[in-house]
């Protein structure tokens, strides 16, 4: 993102995926608005075109078969399509980095239907006691003969009602530090001691499902348990960085979109004689819309540049981009709005969408309460 638009490689990653958003999503959104569902059977179908565009499974390593785009690259791709709704950019395959976890031998097996978007896969870590708190997780884990039984409930999970595989992280031992408290386990669906499962009913994202699960009793054999049993910790922080980073530019996308419409809203209405864009009000929040944006822009290209070279200060660049990004979202959606007046209020349009929308990712990925604590940390040690 951060001087992108001189990098031929990241304008035509761009462009590809500009043009499959905006030809085959977007026509879909307001159906899907509607329904507060997706057809499973387009879904795949668009998993399997974006696969043939090499972009699927974006965020994944070379090293276990995924695109290997830069931190830059994906940030690209995830900007761009987040110009559409939340559920349909879901078909571009964001997957748990804890899938690097899996074991060269079984990589040929297991991974290929995933990469190729046959089979999907969700990441379980909340819990309705613990979510940012890791210390308050109670999923336990125990050890018995071929495997482990998992005993627990999770809630918040992404599309876990319809997953192949869920990655469940649980405590396999309550007495250790937070980093060797944990390990990392696949349950099938399908599995007879996941049960429970329900659907939250949300304020946005509709489409896109929220569930929560009960695990009894629940036997996952040795083979899949990813990495050592006491990993998980260490699983969730290697992804940290990049899921904030990418949570970051989905409100970029967002809030891009929601200012591309208010301009064009702004140079067409009429109202006492000439063009709202013309009248001073209007022009400080489209003023006030641009320096958001382009300085969440900035914010999530430096991150993005500290995650390529490995740098030690990404993680609190991510922090940054992650807590203006998401709060600028809300901002730039709520000013969009007031620009639009009463239409903006109304379903016929998608602008109340994208105010629901943007307040979520406040939460996702790390509070901003937890970025700030976590920022305001880092700069008292300097």
């Amino acid at each position: 993102m951060y001087h992108s638009s001189q990098d031929p490689e990241l304008s035509m990653i761009r462009e590809t995926a500009r043009r499959f958003v905006r030809q085959r999503l977007v026509p879909l959104e307001q159906q899907i608005e509607t329904d507060d569902d997706v057809d499973p059977g387009l879904l795949a179908q668009l998993r399997a075109e974006v696969a043939e565009l090499g972009l699927y499974g974006f965020n994944l390593p070379g090293s276990i078969g995924g695109p290997g785009l830069s931190a830059a690259a994906k940030v690209v791709v995830l900007e761009e399509l987040t110009y559409t709704s939340v559920p349909l950019s879901e078909v571009f395959g964001h997957l748990p980095l804890q899938l690097t976890q899996v074991d060269a031998a079984r990589r040929e097996t297991f991974l290929p239907d995933i990469l190729a978007g046959r089979k999907t896969i969700t990441y379980a870590l909340t819990e309705p006691n613990a979510g940012s708190d890791l210390g308050g997780l109670k999923t336990r884990a125990v050890k018995v003969p071929g495997g482990w039984k998992l005993t627990g409930s999770k809630h918040f999970i992404s599309h876990a009602e319809t997953a192949n595989y869920i990655i469940v992280l649980a405590v396999t031992d309550p007495a250790a530090s937070l980093k060797d408290r944990f390990g990392t386990f696949i349950v099938r669906q399908g599995n007879p001691g996941l049960v429970g499962m329900t659907r939250y009913k949300k304020m946005g994202w509709r489409g896109y499902h929220l569930n929560g699960f009960t695990l009894e009793d629940c036997f996952v054999p040795d083979d899949d348990v990813l990495g050592a049993p006491n990993a998980g910790f260490l699983g969730m922080m290697s992804s940290i960085n990049q899921d904030r980073l990418l949570s970051a530019s989905r409100s970029l996308g967002l809030a891009s979109r929601a200012q591309a419409m208010a301009c064009e809203y702004a140079n067409e209405r009429k109202a006492f004689g000439s063009q709202i864009g013309q009248h001073q009000g209007i022009q400080f929040m489209i003023a006030d819309n641009d320096v958001d944006i382009e300085s969440a822009r900035l914010l999530i290209g430096r991150a993005a540049e500290l995650i390529d070279v490995g740098d030690a200060t990404a993680r609190i660049a991510a922090s940054r981009a992650k807590l203006f990004a998401s709060e600028m979202g809300c901002r730039v959606t709520d000013r969009v709005l007031q620009i639009f007046g009463g239409m903006g209020y109304m379903c016929e349009l998608p602008v109340e969408r994208f105010y629901r929308d943007a307040r979520a990712f406040r939460i996702g990925e790390g509070t901003s309460e937890m970025q700030r604590l976590q920022i305001a940390r880092a700069a008292l040690a300097q």
